[in-house]
């Protein structure tokens, strides 16, 4: 990633987009790079500009923005998906980090905090809104879904690796990890891999939503 963070805006409103990008080029941290009003107008941007962050709105006309977001984490492996919107309905949270966005936040949230997250999903790290943030807390309190079960898994987690899902929805890094079970780095970061790639999980957010889905926490 350059010095810069290069970020590709897309919203149906084209008022949005030129306020965002006010608030984002305030400061010399970002580029606003493209601009799209719609699903097929993000492919097409990304493609063209290849940007460190995609901060995409939900309804749009045409392609929205889960299906899109869907789209480029299926044809990029690197693409990094924000998700920025009015829309708090859980239907949208869930749809929108099953799509692969690491992060989800709404519009009201100040530009420090829009810029925090934009950096944060620019490394690779996921964010949500506090609000949002609550809701995957309350999904996770409510229990597994009756309609899935460990079955579900192309690969049982081992004992490690479920000893290791654990300690991820305790909310620990994999520093934290590899101290906590006397574990190499490497070894822990082995271990999440396949325990990502076994939940069919882009991120640790995922993951544990899945695991709990599954009845695996």
């Amino acid at each position: 990633m350059s010095e810069q963070i290069h970020v590709l805006l897309v919203d149906d409103q084209k008022l949005i987009r030129e306020g965002l990008r006010t608030l984002l080029e305030l400061q010399p941290t970002f580029a606003i790079v493209a601009e799209a009003s719609d699903g097929y107008e993000a492919l097409d941007a990304y493609a063209q500009h290849q940007p460190d962050v995609v901060l995409m709105d939900i309804n749009m006309p045409n392609m929205d923005g889960v299906e899109a977001t869907q789209q480029l984490c299926q044809l990029y492996a690197d693409a990094r998906v924000l998700i920025l919107t009015t829309f708090d309905d859980d239907e949208y949270v869930f749809e929108g980090i099953r799509a692969g966005a690491l992060g989800y936040m709404l519009k009201d949230v100040s530009s420090q905090e829009l810029a925090n997250a934009v950096q944060v999903v620019a490394a690779g790290g996921s964010m949500m809104g506090a609000a949002v943030a609550r809701r995957v807390l309350n999904q996770v309190a409510a229990g597994p879904s009756s309609s899935l079960n460990q079955s579900s898994l192309i690969e049982p987690l081992s004992e490690r690796e479920s000893e290791i899902l654990k300690l991820m929805a305790d909310g620990l890094n994999n520093s934290e990890i590899s101290k906590h079970l006397h574990l190499a780095s490497g070894t822990v970061k082995n271990y999440v891999s396949n325990v990502l790639q076994k939940l069919e999980a882009r991120d640790r957010t995922q993951a544990v939503i899945r695991a709990q889905q599954l009845g695996l926490l």
